[in-house]
């Protein structure tokens, strides 16, 4: 078994949830993360232009200051930039195939397209029934 955690954009969130349930895998966990990558959170303002500004404002992205830039001063003001944090957890043999579809559901070819992480697990058991390992993950 193999967890993967994908970091993705939060209006991507529906094709993904989407692409993995065709694929038979509707069992997920999200969360609301914010963080940076390289870019130190800079291409916010540029993706933020981007939207207009009828787009739902839930959607659309809001830099947030770090804590540390709050209370020092910096050259350039710290900013994370809002993400939704995907994990799954499936059987080996299918993991190519749900980080190649989480790619494609989610590549734009720009800064901030996100990062996948695949990790092992040692066991699973589901708390209702019981089950263990595969059939506690199905």
């Amino acid at each position: 078994m193999k967890e993967i955690t994908a970091i993705i954009r939060r209006d991507k969130l529906p094709e993904t949830k989407r692409v993995l349930e065709e694929l038979g895998y509707p069992s997920l966990t999200i969360q609301s993360v914010e963080g940076r990558g390289k870019q130190r959170g800079a291409m916010c303002a540029e993706m933020d232009s981007e939207m207009p500004d009828s787009f739902c404002t839930a959607v659309k992205l809001t830099p947030t200051p770090s804590a540390y830039a709050l209370e020092h001063t910096l050259p350039k003001v710290a900013l994370y930039v809002p993400k939704r944090m995907l994990t799954i957890v499936v059987p080996d043999d299918v993991v190519t195939k749900i980080v190649k579809s989480i790619i494609k559901a989610n590549q734009t070819g720009k800064h901030g397209d996100g990062k996948i992480f695949v990790s092992p697990i040692e066991g699973a058991v589901r708390v209702r029934t019981g089950e263990k390992n595969g059939e506690a993950i199905a």
